[in-house]
């Protein structure tokens, strides 16, 4: 079960996805604290919680959090749940704001699970394919190709001059095409677990193919590998909380 996110904000100067704040669940109530990522200087704290170092709570989910669900009363709040690849009677509001992002087209903001060890010990996390908009328009035909389970390969992308830790990701059959790239977001992890367990660990598989979604939503992936024993995720010093 998710009971954690992690909100991330794209700062405008450099356009590099910073996290800003986490969102747990427990004991029955919200609770909002911010990172250490906030303190960077054009970042301005939200007006309903302005004190960095206060930690809030709720018994309900925050406002802010709250608007980025979709309408159950919206006509395609089912096929939404679909692409999600969210039973309705498994869907929670963390739940859904993982697989979705909260994504609004008004804002920089996004949320990501912190991944935790499946039943097998390992590390697992489901992500849907990014930067589609950037690769060929055969995309759309390759994709339709694909199929539950299938492999998909890793790619360095060391050239990339937005992020030198770019992973793109590639069919594994003939014809070998790009299906799009790894989350920014979790790049830096994926490429120490890389270092630490061995490329060849890492198990990239096609979890869910939505044709009929927007491109955001077209490539739900799943990623596992070993859960090394001196990992920690997101562990560097910006996604520690200001308060403890």
């Amino acid at each position: 079960m998710i009971n954690k996110l992690i909100l991330t904000w794209r700062n405008p100067e450099n356009r590099a996805w910073t996290p800003v704040a986490n969102l747990e669940y427990k004991k029955s109530k919200y609770y909002f604290n911010y990172l250490q990522g906030a303190k960077v200087k054009n970042f301005r704290p939200f007006d309903e919680m302005s004190d960095l170092t206060k930690t809030y709570s709720s018994e309900e989910l925050f406002p802010i959090f709250k608007n980025r669900l979709l309408s159950k009363s919206r006509p395609e709040y089912e096929d939404f749940l679909r692409w999600l690849d969210i039973d309705k009677n498994d869907r929670n509001d963390l739940l859904e704001l993982a697989m979705s992002r909260g994504i609004r087209a008004t804002d920089e903001l996004q949320l990501f699970p912190i991944p935790d060890k499946n039943d097998d010990g390992n590390y697992e996390v489901l992500f849907f394919s990014h930067g589609i908009s950037h690769i060929s328009k055969s995309y759309i035909q390759r994709l339709e190709k694909l199929g539950q389970d299938d492999r998909l390969l890793i790619l360095k992308d060391v050239q990339n001059d937005a992020d030198p830790h770019a992973l793109m990701m590639r069919t594994k059959d003939d014809p070998a095409e790009l299906v799009g790239y790894c989350p920014a977001f979790f790049v830096k992890d994926f490429n120490t677990l890389m270092e630490l367990n061995g490329n060849n660990s890492i198990v990239v598989t096609v979890q869910k193919v939505n044709t009929d979604a927007p491109l955001q939503l077209k490539l739900l992936c799943r990623l596992t590998t070993k859960w090394h024993s001196s990992f920690e995720p997101f562990s560097s010093p910006e996604f520690q909380p200001i308060t403890t």
